[in-house]
């Protein structure tokens, strides 16, 4: 499971995602990308989950860069507790995802194998994701 090895703070606010994102939204290192088009929380057990639909569907065959990584900590309060008495305890870590996010790169696997590949990590994501091709991207004036 991905987490931080040390952060400066337990606990940090929400906050809220607006807007497209600025940087990690282009093809940096693979030939296809999965591209994340609404914005959410992905928690580390479901990049992990997407991590190995990817895997077992390539067998290991291709190349995999993670672009996202889980940095923030989410609190919650014991189930049957009253409100107040402070901020609930880190459970999990999430990553914040933007829309135009690219969130897994995939090289040295066919186009077809790479395209079933994000399928089936998309239905792991809780995000409506695209795929991405380097090919088709730079065709349409892309860097």
């Amino acid at each position: 499971m991905l987490a931080p090895k040390r952060i400066k703070f337990r606990k940090v606010q929400r906050g809220r995602i607006h807007g497209d994102a600025h940087t990690g939204n282009t093809i940096a290192f693979g030939e296809y990308g999965l591209m994340s088009q609404e914005p959410h929380w992905i928690t580390n057990r479901q990049i992990e989950a997407a991590r190995i639909a990817i895997n077992r569907y390539i067998k290991r065959g291709g190349k995999m860069w993670i672009r996202v990584f889980p940095d923030k900590p989410y609190t919650k309060k014991p189930a049957e507790t009253r409100m107040g008495k402070g901020k609930g305890s880190p459970e999990f870590w999430v990553a914040v995802v933007r829309p135009g996010t690219v969130m897994f790169e995939l090289a040295g696997v066919p186009r077809d194998v790479a395209e079933e590949a994000m399928k089936l990590a998309s239905a792991k994501l809780p995000v409506k994701c695209k795929f991405i091709a380097r090919a088709d991207w730079e065709l349409e004036g892309g860097q």
